[in-house]
């Protein structure tokens, strides 16, 4: 049996906060504002998992209410999101994402996103996509107000 979820997550800029995407921390003028450390790329993942489980989304698991989850590395939610998705009887096939943003200029970070998301996943690093795209300049993220990412993932039965 296989299943495929979607995910999707936006956040604004904040200034004076770090930029992560993918568990990467990305030199710019301003981060993003959340409650954790606002990595739109691991959230989209995350509920793309969940998604295809049937586990609900990233809020159910991880409420920005919880002061526990406050400026927590996405990262470590990701692998909690995996577990939850091994306890389900599953495992992550692949998964391709996509992150939206004016600016920075997020090329030269995928591979590393990749590979750091590819070990969280317990996949080969092939089996992990990551693209970015503008908007052209329409938009919340073309007017440079913050980011988003859309994720889909497919997983199968162990």
């Amino acid at each position: 049996m296989i299943r495929i979820g979607h995910g999707y997550d936006a956040h604004r800029f904040a200034p004076g906060a770090k930029l992560v995407l993918g568990g990467v921390t990305i030199e710019f003028d301003c981060g993003l504002a959340a409650h954790s450390d606002g990595d739109v790329l691991v959230h989209a993942l995350c509920d793309a998992l969940l998604g295809a489980a049937g586990l609900g989304d990233i809020g159910r698991h991880f409420p920005d209410t919880s002061a526990k989850f406050a400026g927590i590395d996405s990262r470590i939610l990701l692998r909690r999101v995996v577990g939850l998705v091994r306890e389900e009887g599953f495992r992550v096939g692949n998964a391709d994402a996509t992150i939206v943003a004016q600016a920075p200029r997020l090329a030269p970070h995928l591979h590393r996103m990749r590979e750091h998301l590819a070990d969280d996943l317990g996949i080969v690093i092939g089996a992990m996509n990551i693209k970015a795209t503008t908007t052209e300049g329409m938009g919340f993220t073309g007017r440079g107000e913050g980011i988003a990412a859309h994720a889909v993932a497919l997983i199968e039965a162990r």
